[in-house]
């Protein structure tokens, strides 16, 4: 006796237009709907690059749980957006423990609160904030400084609302917290003497401001004034003294450098930010001139390769322009995304840096 066809099922299924996105694996497909295989028992995003089944097999369903109700179970790529934002809920949660702890909480403590091993929290925290459990309550910490600086009635009570255990501990570390001394930048830099000079390069106006540590900002654009208010809004209550003679060759040299990338640039810097952005900045520092890398990549080299959007926040926040090269980040595709002094900027940069 002859089997009756299926052919009627099969067509049924392919002049669904869900199969045609099925087909071309459409990422705009996925939260569309779920495609599930009879013969394996899974259920599928229409992305998944998994090999396509035979029609005759597939059962459409509206969502996830549509197809778990059915008795269907997910891919491993139908549950990762379940279990990235199971991950994304467990580090959020480990944050406000940190955030609220007097005492910072121990790594087993986090873990257990979180319900997995030390190891594997240690990894899920690091791959989604960039940091330590550890590091991460160093900036909180620090960050919470600076805003009792503003409020508190003495250095001194600020430090301790801030968390640190004395005052020689935390002095032990307030220039790379800070910048400055705690009693200075409370005063918004009062006291603290900032040179600078603005001039005009072929890519507009330029500014270069130096401290007693080094330069602390490189800054491109084309309204001079505009320059100088973003250096009075960094160091509100500094004292900004006109460059001298000598510091206009510091500014020449920086020129030099826009105009003629193959020379180099070895300056001494004053870097301050947290210590995600610092690890980010240094590895920018790294890109050889000619070369580019891709947010992702630097992402990666820092171990932090799920913190793609913390890196490029920390390139948009850099105010040493070509010092600390963030020109050199780039998509993933190679194009040109944003650039704090214009992507006509970035361009003009990276074609200077190929020609060298």
């Amino acid at each position: 006796m002859t089997r009756p066809t299926q052919q009627p099922e099969v067509s049924t299924i392919e002049r669904d237009p869900r199969w045609a996105r099925v087909l071309a694996r459409d990422p705009g497909a996925d939260g569309a709907f779920v495609y599930a295989v009879k013969t394996t028992g899974v259920y599928c995003l229409p992305s998944s690059p998994s090999r396509l089944p035979h029609p005759a097999n597939v059962e459409f369903f509206d969502n996830a749980a549509a197809a778990e109700a059915a008795g269907y179970r997910p891919s491993r790529r139908a549950a990762a957006p379940a279990l990235a934002a199971q991950h994304a809920a467990i580090v959020a949660d480990a944050c406000r423990r940190i955030e609220a702890a007097d005492t910072l909480p121990t790594l087993p403590e986090l873990a257990n609160a979180a319900g997995v091993s030390p190891y594997h929290f240690h990894r899920l925290f690091k791959a989604a904030t960039g940091l330590t459990p550890r590091a991460y309550a160093a900036a909180h910490r620090a960050r919470k400084l600076r805003e009792q600086l503003g409020t508190s009635d003495s250095v001194t009570e600020a430090i301790y609302d801030a968390g640190f255990g004395s005052n020689s501990r935390f002095y032990e570390t307030s220039d790379a917290v800070l910048g400055m001394t705690p009693s200075r930048y409370r005063a918004g830099g009062a006291d603290t003497d900032i040179r600078f000079a603005i001039g005009q390069c072929s890519l507009g106006a330029i500014l270069v401001a130096q401290s007693e540590r080094g330069v602390c900002a490189i800054l491109l654009g084309d309204d001079p004034q505009t320059l100088l208010q973003d250096l009075q809004d960094q160091f509100p209550r500094a004292n900004l003294i006109g460059g001298d003679a000598q510091f206009e060759q510091l500014v020449a040299q920086v020129v030099g450098f826009i105009e003629a990338p193959s020379i180099g640039l070895a300056l001494p810097l004053d870097v301050r930010g947290t210590a995600f952005q610092q690890r980010v900045w240094q590895a920018l520092q790294e890109i050889p001139a000619g070369s580019t890398a891709s947010y992702a990549e630097i992402a990666a080299r820092i171990g932090a390769p799920r913190a793609v959007r913390a890196v490029a926040q920390a390139c948009a926040t850099n105010h040493l322009a070509v010092a600390i090269p963030c020109h050199r980040v780039v998509r993933s595709d190679g194009n040109l995304s944003g650039y704090r002094w214009g992507v006509a900027r970035k361009r003009e940069l990276l074609e200077r840096e190929a020609q060298a």
